[in-house]
């Protein structure tokens, strides 16, 4: 009989937290997407209700880290649902009757109360990983993957989820429902955590947050464009579009538009969190050296970059919206997900590889600012390159985001010898 892993108790402790927030993360976008779509918020002004969510992911993940080091992981994984919680009750009291402004404002605070969070809770889940995996055999890349994908799958179950709440119950309750199922995780895990995460180090300094091995600085430039790459189509661009196609501007006709949005946004990020979890196998990660690794960065960038500049090409020559192009889009973007998720998995990989155990949260929360920045940059291009060319424009930027990627990829492994991974 296999020996169960040591840390494996708690890792499975801290993922079922982390699906219980994302799930809430996911439904929350979409709810908060399509509800004021359907007000009549323009794309910059739908892209200004995430903005502040993407900039206090940059701040939380700077001093995120530093606080996990200094407190404890687990401190910072209850910190964020609890924030979560909160950020769902004072959404639910958001009042019709305010102006539009005062309602992008109030909304805006609550999204970055939310990604707050989100933050801490991801800082938490992936520096945990780092701590509680198996050495050698891949077995940290098999762990990392297996976070990350389910991650997103439950996430794509969130977009659905929301997209659905919002046809058939409306926003306020949708909202009270899942803040009362969050609450509950927080308490059950602090009831039943058991031991492996480190408790803190009182000697902690801020400034150690800021790395000095160019391997991480670099990931990390890599990691901004990568995500900004797939959030300047994803966040506005993308549900805005296919609303037009899709709606009549009946009840029903939105009803039915939200369904399809919603389904399609839940199935790339299922699509794109299973891609994440199979990536070790498919990279052959037991059976190759960090170092070749390193290399495969630079090249599932550069085949990344082909997809979304074949599309804005293509939807640009076209013109005008139709059943065909959009079947092609919905095709295409499968396969920019498919090929995200590689590089996505890699670069989660690679941040935990290139840290210590005595670095890791400094480390992952730097690596995670610098995702958040690319997030909050794709967020706020996202509104402004549709409102102003439309789809072609946003896809245009994808690509060139994705090139900017993997010249940074690129630079990997050049500073300093790496590290071997054990092989079977």
């Amino acid at each position: 009989m296999t020996a169960r892993p040591e840390g494996l108790s708690a890792y499975i402790a801290v993922t079922a937290a982390y699906w219980a927030f994302m799930l809430t993360d996911g439904a929350l976008r979409m709810l908060v997407l399509l509800h004021f779509h359907t007000l009549g918020f323009s794309p910059v002004q739908l892209a200004y209700l995430f903005l502040l969510y993407e900039i206090a992911g940059v701040v939380t993940n700077l001093s995120a880290g530093w606080i996990a080091a200094r407190f404890g992981l687990t401190s910072t994984l209850y910190a964020g649902l609890g924030l979560q919680v909160a950020a769902l009750l004072a959404l639910s009291a958001l009042d019709p009757g305010w102006g539009l402004w005062a309602s992008v404002a109030y909304v805006m605070a609550v999204q970055g109360a939310s990604g707050v969070a989100k933050d801490l809770s991801k800082m938490s889940a992936k520096s945990a990983v780092k701590i509680l995996a198996p050495k050698g055999q891949g077995g940290l890349f098999r762990w990392v993957a297996v976070l990350t994908g389910s991650k997103n799958a439950v996430k794509g179950l969130g977009f659905l989820l929301g997209a659905a709440l919002l046809g058939l119950v409306g926003f306020v309750p949708s909202v009270l429902a899942m803040a009362a199922a969050l609450a509950v995780v927080p308490v059950v895990i602090l009831l039943r955590m058991p031991s492996g995460l480190p408790q803190g180090r009182k000697g902690a300094k801020f400034l150690e947050v800021f790395s000095k091995d160019p391997n991480i600085n670099w990931l990390s430039a890599a990691r901004l464009f990568l995500f900004g790459a797939r959030d300047v189509w994803f966040v506005v661009g993308i549900p805005i579009y296919f609303y037009a196609v899709l709606s009549d501007g009946s009840e029903a006709g939105n009803r039915m538009a939200f369904f399809m949005i919603g389904s399609f946004m839940a199935v790339w990020t299922i699509l794109y969190g299973a891609v994440q979890a199979w990536a070790p196998r498919l990279l052959r990660a037991t059976e190759r050296s960090e170092a070749a690794l390193v290399g495969e960065a630079r090249r599932w960038a550069l085949a990344l970059f082909v997809v979304p500049a074949a599309l804005a090409a293509l939807v640009w020559i076209a013109g005008a919206p139709a059943g065909w192009l959009t079947l092609i889009v919905v095709a295409g973007l499968l396969v920019f997900g498919a090929l995200f998720a590689v590089n996505s998995s890699l670069h989660s990989y690679l941040i935990l590889a290139f840290s210590t155990s005595e670095r890791v949260t400094m480390d992952v929360g730097f690596y995670y600012m610098s995702n958040a920045a690319g997030r909050l940059l794709g967020t706020l291009l996202s509104g402004l390159t549709y409102q102003i060319g439309g789809l072609p424009a946003c896809l245009g930027m994808a690509a060139a985001m994705v090139g900017a990627s993997a010249l940074a990829a690129a630079r990997l492994g050049r500073e300093r010898p790496v590290r071997q991974v054990p092989s079977s």
